[in-house]
């Protein structure tokens, strides 16, 4: 019997997905560049399940049914490119190659157009959920032909994480619209993820709250509003103890954060696109700042903080909660807004709905928050604001984001996310805004023109002897 589906790169990520598929009853073959991974996962991992090593590209699609399945977890860029390279001379019309890895939306959309001309066709699938979700249920957003889709549908919603709303895949929408929706779910979650963090650096060092009192304190918030998996995995990270000195794990973690690059690649995108997304941008500002380890130990003896101890009061910490929800909401509100830009100007056809339930589980950036979300989001009102319901609720907010800014600057706390966050709301509900000056100073110096509030037209003068035009 050939096999239903193959897979191509038995990293974790690729040996928990094969075995999550193969698990759901269908066989699976797989294929590693080196043959002794492949050995070594059939011998560990495999048990009862129906998965069948190959050791040669040309066995492994000859063993696969037709059209041909074949799902890549290889390393993004140039590896993905090799692969679908030496799985070309094995492949027919009508067969299928799914990139299930972190690639570039537009590597993804190059990709489609050159394999459509070879009658391949092709899935760019953000997967979302790590390791744990691979084996356990992801949530799976791919895109490309609706052809490409339907050939592994059934599969797909099978192996998603599940929800009360359904499996957490859907259709994203065509050519590269999946890889980008999870190139902006990860810009996202750099934002989160860095709220977080600044929500730790006030606890630590304007509150000097032990780690164990924090941990209790993010763990009762997960109960609420803010439940969520990034939230909770923060009070278990925060409850760790290192077993060599047995300080918080935390504690003996370089300040030093990295990156894989799908952040920045939001951020490039929302400026190519003309949409603001402020906490994203700053989110992977901070991981590029905290490299500079070095600069800032020396920087840091040169300039002594001010800082003044404050009681962690119930007032303060419900302050801290709201700013994180407020910090937590304009992270999804700029995402989903750069999602529906791209799906107008690619003509992606994405639901914005349709992706936000797809993030409910499986995925890192799952929250309550999402549920709020869906009932107001639509692709006319992406980023969320223009709702009467929605303004109230970050009406509730905004004091307290006041107070942890004031905090925050009394301390001399860098907090980017959080005050990126006010900023942006609040020159969205600035009606005028002090970009009238800078157009004036650009027609000044450069001649680049300005329109007017009175009547139609574009309009430069010179501004030392009066209008010329």
């Amino acid at each position: 019997m050939k096999s239903h589906i193959g897979l191509i790169g038995l990293a974790v990520m690729g040996q928990n997905l094969a075995l999550n598929i193969a698990r759901k009853g269908y066989k699976v073959s797989v294929y590693n560049r080196t043959a002794q991974r492949t050995e070594e996962f059939v011998k560990n991992r495999v048990t009862n399940e129906e998965i069948e090593p190959h050791y040669d590209i040309e066995s492994f699609v000859k063993s696969l049914e037709r059209p041909r399945k074949i799902i890549l977890m290889v390393k993004a860029g140039k590896p993905v490119d090799d692969t679908i390279s030496q799985l070309l001379p094995h492949l027919e019309p009508g067969d299928l190659i799914i990139d299930g890895g972190n690639s570039h939306y537009m590597d993804t959309e190059r990709r489609f157009k050159e394999l459509s001309e070879k009658g391949i066709l092709f899935l760019g699938m953000g997967v979302s959920g790590g390791e744990y979700g691979a084996l356990h249920g992801p949530s799976l957003m791919p895109g490309g032909s609706r052809e490409a889709y339907n050939l592994v549908e059934e599969i797909l919603l099978e192996i998603a994480a599940k929800t009360e709303d359904g499996p957490c895949c859907t259709y994203v929408g065509e050519r590269s619209a999946g890889h980008f929706v999870k190139m902006v779910h990860n810009g996202i979650e750099y934002a989160i993820m860095q709220a977080i963090a600044e929500v730790y650096h006030i606890m630590r060092d304007v509150l000097s709250l032990s780690s164990e009192e924090m941990s209790s304190i993010f763990e009762e918030w997960n109960r609420g509003e803010l439940s969520s998996f990034l939230v909770e995995i923060t009070y278990k990270i925060l409850r760790k103890k290192d077993e060599e000195t047995g300080k918080p794990m935390v504690d003996v973690i370089l300040d030093k954060a990295e990156q894989k690059g799908t952040g920045k690649w939001t951020s490039q995108a929302a400026l190519d696109l003309g949409i603001p997304t402020p906490s994203i941008n700053l989110a992977v500002v901070e991981r590029v700042i905290s490299h500079f380890k070095d600069i800032r130990t020396r920087l840091s003896k040169l300039y002594n903080k001010r800082r003044s101890a404050t009681q962690g009061s119930e007032e303060f910490l419900r302050d801290l909660r709201n700013s994180l929800f407020f910090a937590m909401f304009m992270a999804f509100s700029q995402g989903m807004w750069l999602i529906a830009e791209a799906s107008k100007e690619f003509g992606y056809g994405v639901s914005l709905s349709e992706v936000l339930r797809i993030w409910k589980g499986g995925c890192i950036i799952r929250a309550k928050l999402i549920d709020t979300l869906r009932r107001y989001i639509s692709n006319e009102n992406a980023y969320l604001l223009e709702n009467e319901e929605v303004m109230n609720l970050l009406k509730g907010k905004i004091d307290s984001l006041k107070n942890i800014l004031k905090a925050s600057i009394e301390n001399e706390i860098p907090v980017p996310v959080l005050s990126s966050s006010y900023n942006y709301f609040m020159s969205l509900t600035e009606e005028r805004l002090p970009a009238n000056l800078i157009q004036a100073q650009r027609d000044f110096f450069g001649a680049h023109t300005f329109e007017r509030v009175d009547r139609e037209g574009v309009f430069h003068i010179n501004w030392e002897e009066g209008e010329i035009g």
